[in-house]
């Protein structure tokens, strides 16, 4: 399973605004520069995200984008499936299925969909945005250390 562009540049955008968690509303120009996306792009993963309540908006000059919570309280799962949808590897695993397959009492393939669905759930769900940036600081400052320490903190960002 292949996540889509909005997945993994929702994820990105979400990392950077935990990044800058507290210091007051974040500009899409600034998200899109650091994170190299498109602005028109990126206001259309954010107005998602925000329908969800994921993200907050401010207006105004000083206007810009948040967190609606602390970056440990949204999981990577918040926002892939916001973005994305459930992270399911066949249709007749989800539970909103309008139809019921026939076989699904005694269909083996479906028992692998479900574990794998289970184990992707798992691990999206336990890795916290707050997470993600606790492992930026880590690898940042493990780069930082081994280049000098003129590095652009651009560089470092995925």
């Amino acid at each position: 399973m292949i996540l889509s562009t909005k997945g993994r540049y929702g994820v990105r955008a979400a990392f950077d605004l935990a990044l800058h968690y507290g210091e007051g509303p974040i500009t899409l120009k600034s998200i899109s520069e650091r994170q190299n996306l498109s602005d028109p792009y990126l206001e259309q993963l954010i107005a998602i995200l925000r329908k969800d309540g994921l993200v907050t908006s401010v207006r105004g000059a000083q206007g810009g984008y948040l967190l609606s919570r602390h970056p440990s309280k949204i999981s990577v799962g918040d926002i892939l499936r916001s973005l994305e949808g459930p992270m399911a590897p066949a249709e007749c695993v989800l539970d909103d299925q309008d139809k019921e397959c026939i076989k699904a009492d005694y269909c083996v393939t479906r028992i692998l969909w479900e574990k794998i669905m289970d184990s992707i759930d798992k691990v999206i769900d336990s890795i916290s945005l707050q997470d993600m940036a606790d492992d930026y600081e880590r690898i940042e400052k493990d780069y930082t250390q081994e280049e000098g320490e003129n590095v652009d903190k651009k560089k470092s960002l995925c």
